[in-house]
């Protein structure tokens, strides 16, 4: 998926975007609430991982006004706050998990995975279409029982197609995926990393909606 990162020190926002990326997440990494505001209004992220105490406010204001607008995308607060109030607080301004500093970062891919199966609906950490297998905590994909190798940008695929199994995806969401990875997207960047990840998982399990999008399916 692709994840903001709303963090403004340097040396724990490096961290957690180089661990997350090499988690084949795409991460947008911004410092204050201004380039916060700017960059939600303008792309719809998967999740945000969001630092209470920032240059130019507090994340807690910046938390509140997505919800009012509303905006339902699932935000992991990170912070030293760890008081209950201050737990309290968070949560109840809309947050869906509070992890405290510091905290391991494996356990914080973990929380990253669980809340968004919540949000998808998809509790189970493996899914299964017939013989494919994708196991989203492990990054693995198998294929009638053999093991799958998978880019990150197709993984950014993928994950967006597993999270509405059956349901189209636009071409836009797909492309505002592949935009974080720092290259430049060319008119056909979806069709070549679609048509890539066909040739793995297998040419009919994702289908095409001419000038709508793609879907994943069985076969």
């Amino acid at each position: 998926m692709r994840i903001l990162l709303v963090e403004d020190d340097d040396t724990i926002g490096s961290a957690v975007r180089d661990h997350i990326a090499a988690g084949t997440h795409a991460v947008d990494w911004v410092k204050n609430l201004a380039d916060a505001d700017e960059v939600t209004s303008a792309v719809n992220y998967g999740l945000v991982l969001l630092d209470l105490q920032l240059p130019d406010g507090s994340g807690i204001e910046f938390l509140k006004r997505l919800r009012r607008k509303p905006d339902e995308t699932p935000v992991i607060i990170l912070t030293a706050r760890d008081q209950i109030s201050d737990r309290i607080e968070g949560l109840n301004s809309g947050a869906d998990d509070y992890l405290v500093k510091p905290f391991n970062l494996g356990e914080l891919t973990a929380r990253i995975l669980a809340v968004a199966r919540r949000y998808t609906g998809s509790p189970q950490p493996t899914i299964r279409f017939a013989d494919l297998e994708i196991d989203q905590p492990q990054r693995l994909v198998r294929l009638e029982g053999k093991n799958i190798i998978l880019t990150g940008r197709e993984w950014a695929v993928l994950d967006l197609l597993v999270a509405r199994p059956g349901a189209i995806v636009s071409k836009d969401k797909i492309e505002e995926a592949l935009y974080a990875f720092g290259s430049e997207i060319e008119s056909n960047t979806v069709e070549v990393y679609v048509s890539r990840l066909r040739k793995k998982i297998g040419r009919d399990r994702i289908r095409t909606a001419r000038g709508v999008g793609y879907s994943l399916g069985d076969r």
